[in-house]
């Protein structure tokens, strides 16, 4: 069905739409009729869908779109990790959900003969916009069904008897399947033409402290958020909470971009927003000095998705949820990053007003109002001790977005994303230049892009309002959307340009600074790195 999706915002109140199949609203009391919303292209064509839009503040509703209803031939399995083998493209990896079919049909007869039968199952790429589609592999799946998480599991414990490893997969989860639903997608439309308070990015005390949304929420007295950008998880990539891409809050830039990956822009005060790809720019110049800036706020030498600069390894290019390292870095800070900046050795050099007030061997100071700091490690560090105190120093950081312009940030919001989805009203993912194809390892593209799991993405629809949209995932009556098939929802949206932000066990929705989506973590709502909240005009 393909008709213009339904203009809402000048609702007060609740109203509900049910869809089954393809659906025609009849003409209200007014003159002009209204278009039918063009249903989500998710599962079977004739499924119900139910929507419930809510007016939140003038110029931004919320409508929560539920399709379809549990259906009863989706079942329980075990999928096995299969071991590498002198076949596959990396014979020394662990054992992985998707191998080579050598390996996995030498797996899967290994299992017979242990009384555990197994089917050897092509894993499907869809073609995209860089990644074409065709078989990237093979997964292993014991052949039995079960109608309960709990019966899996107790099969995935014989498995790990005979010494194989899996876990227990619902087969609503596999991305691009008929299943009957349920969906549930909420969409907060923000009309720029009629809003009149202010959508930003805030990411609580500092970078550090990571918060759940709702805290968030609760702190901007916002109407409504969403969960923002990807960020360090593991201390061991870096800062915990720390932007892994580009952030940029109330107008002030405090984290450098992944390569060129996909961002949300948004102006602040009037709800309109792009999605762009912005790059980065960053110098130290002193009068004996002209040094290369790798970025804003982070732990030198670890780059969180990478792309970052040719030195570092083992690549350059973005890499989604790998931490590239470099021996060498130049990283400002500002009083944004924590109560500290990162310890370590090397040199840090910290300023008052690009005046250098102390010059000191090793990293890691609690930083004065006002004040910001550079370090450096390897070469950079020996740069750096050659400053002294009262030394001018400048240091400069920009974006320039995808039309080689510097990107004027004041007043604007920058949320890092990726893929892209959505370009110039047709389904446009960018799986391989965003870094979700890894080389040489296809359970990764697997597990993230292809199967089901909870989504967040935003974008901008033909009339220009911004789409802030949250999908529940990774449970059963929740069952999620692959990318691509993200992508697909994105455009039933009417959104023209999109992009996906943090998924996951991140994916929340705020409703007043109180929970409305339903988190797949077993533990509840994850706190984060940073939100997207709207927040009602003074």
């Amino acid at each position: 069905m393909t008709s213009t999706p339904l203009r809402r915002a000048a609702l007060v109140g609740t109203s509900v739409l049910v869809l089954t199949g393809t659906c025609t609203l009849p003409a209200p009391a007014a003159s002009a009729p209204v278009p039918a919303p063009e249903a989500l292209p998710l599962g079977a064509p004739g499924l119900a869908e139910t929507r419930t839009t809510t007016t939140l503040q003038p110029g931004v509703t919320l409508t929560r779109v539920v399709r379809g209803a549990p259906d009863p031939a989706l079942h329980w399995v075990v999928e096995v990790a299969v071991p590498s083998a002198p076949t596959s493209p990396d014979p020394a990896a662990a054992p992985r959900a998707v191998q080579d079919e050598a390996a996995a049909r030498a797996h899967a007869a290994t299992l017979a003969a242990a009384g555990l039968p197994a089917e050897v199952q092509p894993v499907q790429q869809p073609e995209l916009a860089d990644v074409p589609g065709g078989t990237i592999g093979y997964r292993v799946r014991l052949t039995e069904r079960f109608a309960t998480q709990q019966a899996a599991d107790d099969a995935v414990a014989r498995l790990a008897a005979a010494g194989s490893a899996g876990r227990s997969w619902y087969t609503g989860w596999d991305g691009g399947t008929a299943a009957g639903g349920p969906w549930t997608v909420d969409v907060v439309t923000v009309d720029p033409a009629r809003f009149d308070g202010e959508v930003r990015a805030t990411y609580g005390p500092d970078l550090e402290r990571r918060e759940p949304t709702t805290g968030l929420a609760a702190l901007a007295d916002a109407s409504v958020a969403v969960n923002g950008g990807f960020f360090v998880f593991d201390p061991q990539a870096g800062a915990e909470g720390d932007p892994a891409g580009v952030g940029v809050y109330d107008g002030s830039l405090e984290s450098e971009p992944v390569g060129a990956r996909p961002a949300l822009v948004v102006d602040e005060g009037t709800g309109e927003a792009d999605v762009d790809r912005p790059r980065w720019r960053g110098e130290l110049v002193s009068a004996e000095l002209l040094l290369t800036l790798d970025g804003t706020n982070r732990v030198p030498g670890l780059v969180r998705n990478c792309g970052g600069t040719v030195d570092d390894a083992p690549t350059w290019q973005p890499r989604h949820d790998v931490t590239c390292t470099d021996d060498a870095e130049l990283v400002a800070f500002t009083p944004a990053f924590g109560a500290t900046t990162p310890a370590g050795e090397g040199t840090e050099v910290v300023l008052d007003d690009d005046v250098v007030v102390e010059v000191r061997a090793g990293r890691g100071v609690a930083l004065a109002e006002g004040q910001t700091s550079v370090q450096g490690t390897g070469v950079y560090g020996e740069a750096l001790a050659t400053l002294d105190a009262g030394e001018r120093v400048d240091v400069r950081a920009a974006l320039v977005d995808r039309d080689g312009m510097r990107l004027d940030v004041a007043d604007r919001t920058v949320v890092n994303g990726g893929p892209e989805l959505v370009r110039d009203g047709r389904e446009h993912v960018t799986l391989a230049r965003d870094g979700m194809v890894h080389p040489g390892n296809p359970s990764f593209q697997y597990g993230w892009a292809l199967q089901r799991n909870p989504r967040t993405f935003a974008g901008v629809d033909a009339d220009g309002r911004l789409l802030l949209v949250v999908a529940d995932g990774r449970q059963v009556d929740h069952l999620g959307l692959s990318v691509p098939e993200t992508a697909a929802v994105a455009r039933a949206l009417g959104m023209v340009e999109a992009v996906n932000l943090d998924g996951g066990g991140s994916t929340t929705l705020a409703v007043d600074g109180q929970l409305a989506s339903s988190p797949s973590d077993t533990a509840g709502e994850r706190p984060v790195g940073d939100a997207v909240v709207v927040t009602a005009g003074g």
